[in-house]
């Protein structure tokens, strides 16, 4: 298994080739769990810029909740212990998220961090998505890996 800073590294590397932010922490993450990263890819797609530039739920954020389904979903619809305890770790994963960053809001994290003209030139790629990736990225593998979650390191 990675390294949390093997998935922050590779997360990044995907972000930087171009990669929306949703994709690229969904992409790290997906052959840890037997799925194929240009697939989750595909499916990750439309989650960049908080929805499809909508600038709702940070895409990091939105791949990290799909990370959680790969990594501890169910497809028996009747397995509600295993869905309250996923709903348990995505809850979890974005009060971590807002604790550093106040909000897991796309446009207000933009607001807090960058000027609208930085946005538009995207500069606000390498200025604030770059350290959200790597923070999300961390607080999903302490969910996943760390002493508190039921899986050994």
């Amino acid at each position: 298994m990675k390294t949390k800073q093997e998935f922050i590294d590779q997360a990044l590397a995907y972000f930087k080739e171009g990669f929306a932010c949703s994709q690229s922490v969904a992409m790290a993450f997906a052959p840890e769990f037997g799925f194929d990263a240009s697939t989750v890819g595909v499916i990750s797609a439309p989650f960049g810029g908080g929805m499809g530039r909508l600038r709702g739920k940070c895409g990091a954020v939105t791949g990290s909740f799909m990370v959680l389904g790969m990594a501890t979903g169910s497809y028996n619809p009747k397995d509600m212990d295993t869905k309250l305890a996923q709903y348990k770790k995505v809850q979890d994963l974005n009060a971590a998220v807002t604790a550093i960053y106040g909000t897991t809001e796309c446009g207000e994290l933009l607001k807090k961090k960058v000027s609208k003209e930085q946005v538009d030139a995207r500069a606000h790629h390498n200025i604030v998505c770059t350290g959200i990736i790597a923070d999300t990225v961390a607080a999903l593998y302490d969910i996943l890996y760390g002493e508190n979650s039921g899986q050994a390191q």
